[in-house]
């Protein structure tokens, strides 16, 4: 079984991801010894890991450690797939004394054929304003470019020398030229930090890449007496499923999934169009109550749109009651989901004019 970082098709079985590939499960455990835990923990939208419990550890008893994010700047725009990763990086950049944020270009050049250039001008103009408005906090984050970045590109080229190419097919299957490179740069990238200071990390990922996270644990074994390198930790989140109900869904299908920004008028068609968990009449809803554990709609209320448990919570027993029906839910989902785009693009305005401040570091 492979999981293909770089594929259209997103995870289907995550229960059998967990069994084949040696995750953790994220537990009431874990849920007790995070500090304020963020919404998408609370309700086990993360839903494993690799090593956290040495990133609590350093939280409770104040040791150092750092948290890394990447952006392939291969879009225009992003999804709520990002969106989820950078909640979890603000929930960690409140405690990590080291935070990175790096511009995946070269990965970007050598599997999309974005030039250079291209992917500068995206990350600049909306990629890194984007994730600063999602809650990065620009005043605590080393910002690079792969490119510009020889410390990176020393280390992939180091670490090149203790993988063989059998090892890179078993973690990624069928692999370009292009897709190697990319591989060994995203390892270089994760380890990059602990050339500073051998550190525990923290990487919030989808489950997709978990194979560059498990290619970059795998290297640090094999370079730990050289370098000190210690295995990078990381946590998963589930996928907002596809509107029209599939959880086994497309990246690359647009009208699958709501993008941010989109205009107000383009997410009320989507909304109003979702697949939701009611009967086939208003009257049988009434009576029989909805299902809001398969409903798309309720899993953006879950996911990103409702804060409040208590109240996600009364929404929940109003639909399995009937005391609400679709149409309810939809309307409500649409007002909160334009109020969200509105805000998001008020903040993205303002995080655009922090961006000629910042510096980027080369290494």
């Amino acid at each position: 079984m492979f999981i293909d970082p770089w594929g259209a098709v997103l995870v289907e079985d995550y229960r059998k991801i967990i069994e084949c590939f040696g995750l953790k499960p994220f537990t009431d455990e874990h849920l007790k010894l995070l500090p304020e835990p963020n919404r998408l923990m609370r309700r086990r939208v993360v839903f494993c890991h690799r090593d956290l419990e040495v990133i609590l550890d350093a939280i409770r008893n104040g040791r150092p450690f750092y948290a890394l994010t990447g952006i392939v700047p291969s879009a225009e725009k992003i999804h709520f797939g990002n969106k989820m990763v950078v909640e979890n990086m603000a929930y960690f950049q409140r405690y990590a004394d080291r935070v990175y944020m790096l511009v995946a270009d070269i990965e970007a050049a050598t599997v999309r054929g974005i030039s250079l250039e291209e992917s500068r001008r995206r990350a600049l103009e909306f990629h890194i304003p984007a994730y600063i408005a999602l809650g990065l906090d620009p005043r605590k984050v080393t910002f690079y470019f792969q490119s510009e970045n020889k410390s990176v590109m020393r280390l992939a080229h180091l670490l090149s020398a203790k993988v063989t190419l059998s090892e890179l097919r078993a973690i990624y299957g069928e692999l370009t030229p292009g897709k190697m490179v990319a591989a060994l740069m995203d390892a270089g990238d994760i380890l990059y930090p602990q050339l500073e200071e051998p550190t525990p990390g923290i990487i919030p990922v989808g489950i997709d890449q978990d194979p560059h996270i498990r290619l970059a644990r795998d290297l640090a074994k094999r370079f730990r007496r050289e370098y000190g390198f210690i295995p990078p930790s990381s946590i998963y989140h589930r996928y907002t499923p596809s509107l029209d109900g599939r959880l086994k869904m497309s990246k690359s299908e647009p009208g699958s999934y709501i993008e941010i920004p989109e205009p107000p008028e383009s997410v009320r068609e989507k909304i109003w169009d979702a697949f939701t968990g009611g009967r086939p009449t208003a009257r049988e809803q009434r009576e029989l109550g909805g299902r809001p554990e398969v409903c798309v709609v309720f899993e953006l209320f879950k996911q990103h749109l409702i804060e409040d448990d208590r109240e996600l919570d009364r929404i929940y027993d109003a639909c399995k009651s009937g005391e609400i029906i679709c149409g309810d839910c939809k309307t409500l989902a649409t007002e909160l989901m334009t109020k969200f785009m509105e805000e998001f693009q008020e903040k993205l305005e303002r995080a655009r004019d922090v961006i000629p401040s910042l510096s980027f570091t080369t290494g």
